[in-house]
């Protein structure tokens, strides 16, 4: 079961790691395209290379249409893909200063506790996306730009939410067995005891 989560988890960060990649490379093209259009439009430019500034001022180079409805959409998917190897490993922000001089198995139980708090959270958030999904795709509504469908990135975050609501739930089963029975990570779901 631990190594299906794991490549569940694994492919989610992955496809989230390439709908960023392909963000930055939107969002540097759009600036580079602004900036570019901007120098066209300078009067420095427009005087020393008249011809030169023309040609771009009318070829159309500038900011990509769209580019904050594009981010908005792909860094929503992007932040739900990540949650879920993020769970699987421990790996969210702790404080742990109060903690520290507690026995372990306190410790484990603490972990426990927050880590079904956390599954219940995740759970509702996906609940409410879902809820948030049907409401934009009843009402069919657009971008402003692109006029697509909002419900589109609904749609691809509840996914990502779906998996990361199956693996809290999983790592949070996970951290009451290891609670109960003293054994396995204190820190990573899968991991020997430390």
């Amino acid at each position: 079961m631990h190594r299906a989560i794991r490549a569940i988890a694994q492919s989610t960060a992955v496809l989230g790691g390439l709908v960023l990649t392909a963000l930055i490379l939107l969002t540097c093209v759009s600036i580079l395209g602004r900036s570019i259009s901007t120098l066209a439009h300078t009067a420095f430019l427009e005087s020393v290379a008249n011809g030169f500034a023309t040609w771009l001022q009318t070829s159309g180079v500038g900011s990509v249409n769209g580019d904050f409805e594009l981010l908005e959409a792909g860094v929503a998917f992007a932040i739900f893909a990540f949650l879920p190897i993020c769970q699987l490993h421990g790996a969210h922000a702790t404080v742990d200063v109060f903690t520290n001089f507690l026995p372990q198995r306190a410790n484990r139980y603490l972990i426990a506790f927050w880590e079904c708090v956390l599954a219940a959270v995740i759970v509702l958030i996906t609940w409410r996306l879902f809820a948030g999904l049907q409401s934009k795709y009843a009402y069919g509504e657009t971008t402003f730009l692109l006029q697509f469908p909002v419900w589109w990135a609904y749609a691809a975050s509840f996914a990502a939410a779906c998996v990361a609501s199956l693996v809290s739930v999983y790592c949070a089963a996970m951290r009451i067995w290891s609670a109960l029975t003293g054994r396995g990570s204190m820190t990573a779901i899968g991991e020997t005891a430390k």
